[in-house]
Formats: C-alpha cells, sequence, structure tokens
C-alpha cells in the first residue's frame, strides 16, 4: 500500500513473555517447541474460464439467484501496476453453466474524482454483494480512503449505495455472520491502521462497533468464519522509528474470536500461537476478553525473543486469501497464499525487494484449536482480497503469481471429501 522507501523488517519472534503470567507464558513456550515441516501432496487444480482481463487487488464475491452461483470481481489492478493501471471495472461468471465465460457487468461506482480503487472488500449474501472501502491511487502517489460503500444486485445489474462506513478504511478483511451481519476487521484509513471492529447490518443499512481487535492494528490481514467462530491473522503494523520516518513491518498474530450468540457486537478474543511456528496446539488458553484486554499481553506474540533461547521466528504473511469450511467435526479456518515481505501495490516490498508468493495453506481446526499441517498448493499466489468456496473447491480470483505477475487465472484448491462450503 502505502509509498515510503523502507528497511527490511519482514518476521518478528515469539517473546520471553517476562512479566506475563506463567499460563500465557507456558502456552506461547509449548508453540515456540512445537515447529513441524511437513510435506504433504499439492491440492489438486481443476479449470474455471480465466477473467477476461488479468487483475490483482480485487474484491471477489459469491452470490446465488434463480437457482445459480455467480463469482464476482470488483475493481483492482492491472498488470501495468501503476496508478493508470487502478480501474473500477467488474465482471460476473455463472460458476452453474460450466461452459460460460466472464461477463462485464457494470463498473462499481465512485464519489470521488478518481473511478478506480484498490483493496477494497467484498461479500456476498444471497443474491447481492456488498462492496466496501478501498482507497485511490493519484498520479502524484497520493493515496486516499473511500468512505462509499455499495450493494450489487445480479439480477438487475445495478448498484445501490449504502450507508456510509463510520471510519473509511481500506486493506481490510470481512466476514459475514448469520447472512445479514458484515464484519470488517481492522484496515488502513487514511494515516495508519485502526483496531475497530465495524459491522454493518444489510436489514437495517446501518453500522456499529463490536468488541475491537486486541492487537497491534495492521492492514493486509487475513480472516476466516465458520457460524460464530473466527481466526484472524497477520497482516502490517506501522513502526514509528527515532529520528527517522516511520516503516512498515509485518504482524504475526494470530487471533480466535467466538462472536457471542445472544449479542453480535459481542467478540470474545483469544490469542494463538502463530502457525507458522506452532502447528497441533491446543490454543484454548491466553483467553482476551473485551473487558480484559491486557497491552502486553495483546503485543505477545511480536515481541522480540532475541534476548531468549527458545527463539522460534514467526513468519506472517500479507493479503492471503482465507474463509472458512465445515468439516465432520465442525470446521476449519483455510489461508492460502499470500507474501512474506509486504509490499506497494506494484509488488514490490517496502524493503525494495521484490516480493514473492507463499506456496502453502494453513488451516486451524476449531474442534480441537489446532493448526493443521501445513499443505503445499500447486500454484502459489499473493494480493488477494478474498477466497471464494464453491461446491467442494476454493477459489482464488486473479491476484499476483511469481515475479509480480498480474494474473487472470482462477486458481482451484480441491476440499476433501469430508469438507464442505459453509455457503
Amino acid at each position: 500500500m502505502h509509498n515510503a522507501s523502507l528497511p527490511s523488517v519482514m518476521t518478528s519472534i515469539l517473546s520471553s513473555l517476562k512479566g506475563t503470567s506463567s499460563v500465557i507464558q507456558s502456552f506461547v513456550l509449548i508453540g515456540a517447541l512445537c515447529i513441524t515441516t511437513v510435506d504433504a501432496a499439492p491440492l489438486q487444480n481443476t479449470s474455471i474460464a480465466a477473467i477476461p482481463q488479468p487483475v490483482s487487488n480485487n474484491a471477489i464475491a459469491l452470490v446465488h439467484s434463480n437457482n445459480k452461483s455467480y463469482l464476482l470481481s470488483f475493481m483492482g489492478l492491472a498488470p501495468e501496476k501503476n496508478h493508470l493501471a487502478v480501474h473500477n471495472h467488474a465482471w460476473a461468471l455463472s460458476l452453474t453453466d460450466r461452459s460460460s465465460q466472464w461477463q462485464s457487468i457494470a463498473d462499481v461506482p465512485h464519489i470521488t474524482p478518481l473511478a478506480g480503487r484498490l483493496a477494497s472488500i467484498a461479500i456476498g449474501i444471497n443474491d447481492k454483494a456488498y462492496v466496501f472501502g478501498g482507497y485511490t491511487v493519484a498520479e502524484n502517489h497520493d493515496e486516499v480512503s473511500t468512505i462509499d460503500n455499495y450493494q450489487y444486485s445480479i439480477k438487475t445489474n445495478q448498484y445501490t449505495r449504502i450507508a456510509d462506513m463510520p471510519v473509511a478504511v481500506d486493506d481490510t478483511t470481512a466476514a459475514a455472520y448469520q447472512q445479514r451481519y458484515i464484519y470488517l476487521f481492522g484496515g488502513w484509513h487514511n494515516d495508519g491502521n485502526v483496531n475497530l471492529v465495524q459491522v454493518y447490518d444489510t436489514q437495517t443499512n446501518t453500522w456499529a462497533q463490536a468488541s475491537p481487535i486486541p492487537a497491534p492494528a495492521v492492514f493486509g490481514q487475513a480472516v476466516g468464519m465458520v457460524g460464530n467462530q473466527l481466526v484472524l491473522c497477520d497482516g502490517v503494523k506501522v513502526q514509528a522509528n527515532i529520528n527517522a520516518r516511520r516503516s512498515y513491518q509485518a504482524s504475526p498474530v494470530c487471533l480466535f474470536g467466538e462472536i457471542n450468540p445472544d449479542n453480535h457486537l459481542r467478540i470474545d478474543w483469544q490469542l494463538l500461537p502463530h502457525y507458522s511456528v506452532a502447528a497441533n496446539i491446543n490454543a484454548s488458553k491466553s483467553t482476551i476478553t473485551e473487558s480484559s484486554v491486557n497491552p502486553s499481553i495483546a503485543n505477545i506474540a511480536e515481541s522480540n525473543t532475541a534476548k531468549s533461547n527458545t527463539a522460534a521466528t514467526a513468519t506472517a504473511h500479507y493479503r492471503m486469501a482465507a474463509t472458512g469450511i465445515k468439516t465432520t467435526t465442525g470446521g476449519q479456518i483455510v489461508f492460502l497464499g499470500g507474501s512474506d515481505n509486504p509490499y506497494n501495490y506494484s509488488g514490490i516490498g517496502y524493503n525494495g525487494e521484490p516480493s514473492e508468493p507463499n506456496a502453502y495453506s494453513y488451516r486451524f481446526d476449531l474442534a480441537t484449536k489446532q493448526w493443521l499441517a501445513p499443505q503445499t498448493l500447486s500454484q502459489p499466489s499473493m494480493d488477494h482480497r478474498g477466497l471464494v468456496c464453491w461446491q467442494g473447491s476454493l477459489l482464488r480470483v486473479g491476484g499476483m503469481l511469481k515475479q509480480q505477475k498480474v494474473s487472470s487465472k482462477v486458481l482451484l484448491s480441491t476440499l476433501a471429501q469430508d469438507e464442505s462450503c459453509t455457503q
């Protein structure tokens, strides 16, 4: 996203936790000692029609109308990867008709002088898609978070402007609850990150604030949800520096959240060991609730352990694709791809080094509260704004492939026979 030239600060290490409770010390220490490396079989890919124009950083959604399912892509970045490549074009593909091709749909409206947007997010509920936020990029590289949001109807191919966000954010992440509420977790607001959880009610066209995220505010994070349970991981935080410009630093933090069934604005948060260092760890300890958030605990997972003899490096991934899936025991949250080198929209890291996509899938099992062994992706990718699950496959639409190549592909990762989509 943002345009400073910065040093390399892409990884963080779990802390020695001096001064925290013995329970939390033990919990994170176990996570640090249980690093696993597993070479799983590549997830299988089949074929879906390529999008008409390569696009990255696009908002995607799945909607259903007249017994058909449609995959939608809104706005994003064309292959030139400059300010002129930022657009507001949109496409739709009928997934139900196997031989169908992508069709252009109405461009996304805008209230700003510049039409194109990056880092928007979209959520599909029934036959409507909801498109939120994003930022514009001017010729002088000024970036402005946009406040306007839209409901798109696949039936009429029309947009309706919905209520503005209380705090305009881009590079946020989103999930839907009860096919009614849409949660926006954190993100960037013009000059800095926010740790807000902004909740849009699709029935009343109103916004409310849920329990905030008890961790450093970030942009470019990923989230997945099954029922009222969610996992939120990673992103990029702003780092203040003495006698130097601020920098952007990867934030390897994962949180488990549970929405109160009696109050959708109350989320009980738990700190999780990071997937990159803690496979198969019971994460039911170290509970963080709205009323008991301690700043020292909220920063545990990204403190530096250079002074610790149990140093285990946690690696965050920027702009992963994520969603929730159903299993016979409940559900899992799946994270695919992303990059361990946070970057501006061009795909060049804030450290000046080209970013490359991650080749792994990470899963958190909600029944056991454990990270499972990572799986290898047959096609690494990054720069995603969502992940769609449809008929037993996970769909990544566009994004960037190796050497920051903007892609027109729809990449499919096949679920196991006992796994299914939540929609």
